[in-house]
């Protein structure tokens, strides 16, 4: 099978991980892959390496003209079976390049949200007549696509963006340049925020956390020192035990090195990353209660499911583990079985594999 993939690579690398390896693992299912990507990103010389080939590519307009006579004499040159389109840029231009051909035309869908039938762009999306099929990051996801289709022949499916626990096993940094270190019960929270990323539950849960001396919470991010974030730092009693690190791009290491990581986004989540990256390095999770999170979190099980926009129950569930290492421990050895099992990547491989054959199979 000949296989097109048009996706940004130019993030992080462990952020670009979980989807780059799967290019790389279709390989041994006998797949002849392209990737029109960033030629300087990230992932560019791995794909490389194992005999990828790159096209240079920068997807800066929904529509661009040379971008999408670029994938339409890649898809002749290389007799290319399905294009996989990974992002809105991508899509849009994908879904223009593809008229006219008989190759088949997949797009990837991360966000429930945001794809509405009375909105017309999302006519360059997913809800396409020319997108033959929609691979999304989770149930929430794939529900929401299916509510808005109209084609109900067009396939709609769940696959996870699987994980490996090797990828994540580094060993933890020291925190001390933080200001904090391994013996405190240090708390992650990690976003480009915004205010639907849930920052300020957990800061107001700060209030009923302050009388624990060593309870710190660690600030993965950018977009923080602002308000109303910074008047709540300094208001809630353990404003000198709230660190803030800015964009990192070794946060798995500092949630690896963290007790626990809070994720509290109240909407416009699919499958949360830094949740499988926290579950990867044994860290327990207590997320807010929409659909995506509780797809990964068992509550119970590998950490705790709150209610959204609660920060008494916040702090609650950080109080319980914090006065019960026995849980704590408990939880995190459940973690990696989550990601050894049900969020694989070799899983994801296998599905993405029977997924785009079952694709090509429709058309004969």
């Amino acid at each position: 099978m000949n296989l097109l993939v048009l996706t940004a690579t130019d993030g992080s690398y462990n952020s670009i991980r979980p989807e780059a390896e799967i290019y790389i693992s279709l390989l041994k299912f006998g797949y002849d892959i392209t990737v029109m990507t960033e030629e300087d990103s990230a992932y560019a010389s791995r794909f490389k390496e194992h005999g990828i080939r790159v096209i240079d590519t920068h997807y800066k307009k929904k529509i661009s003209p040379g971008t999408i006579a670029n994938i339409r004499d890649t898809i002749k040159k290389y007799d290319i079976d399905i294009v996989y389109a990974t992002n809105s840029k991508s899509i849009s231009n994908a879904v223009i390049a593809c008229i006219g051909t008989k190759v088949k035309l997949v797009t990837y869908r991360g966000t429930t949200g945001g794809l509405y039938r009375h909105d017309p762009s999302s006519y360059l999306n997913a809800l396409n007549p020319r997108v033959d099929g929609v691979i999304c990051v989770s149930e929430a996801v794939s529900k929401h696509v299916k509510k808005q289709i109209f084609n109900k022949s067009k396939k709609v499916e769940t696959i996870y963006k699987g994980h490996e626990v090797s990828w994540y096993n580094a060993k933890p940094i020291n925190l001390e340049e933080f200001g904090t270190n391994q013996n405190n019960f240090n708390i992650a929270f990690v976003a480009n925020v915004r205010p639907h990323k849930g920052l300020i539950y957990l800061l107001r849960a700060a209030y009923e956390l302050a009388k624990f001396e060593n309870i710190h919470i660690i600030l993965i991010g950018e977009n923080i020192s602002q308000e109303p974030y910074i008047s709540e730092i300094k208001n809630c009693g353990m404003q000198e035990r709230i660190h803030l690190t800015g964009f990192r791009s070794d946060a798995p290491q500092i949630i690896a090195s963290c007790s626990v990581l809070v994720q509290a986004s109240t909407r416009k989540e699919g499958l949360p990353r830094v949740i499988l990256e926290a579950l990867a390095a044994n860290v327990p999770v207590i997320a807010s209660a929409i659909e995506g999170n509780s797809e990964i979190i068992e509550d119970g099980f590998n950490g705790f499911i709150v209610p959204i926009k609660d920060a008494d129950a916040i702090a609650k569930k950080i109080m319980e583990l914090y006065n019960s290492p026995q849980k704590l421990q408990e939880f995190s050895k459940n973690c990696a079985y989550t990601i050894e099992n049900k969020m694989s990547h070799k899983t994801t491989v296998e599905k993405f594999n029977k997924f785009f054959n079952s694709i090509l199979n429709d058309a004969k």
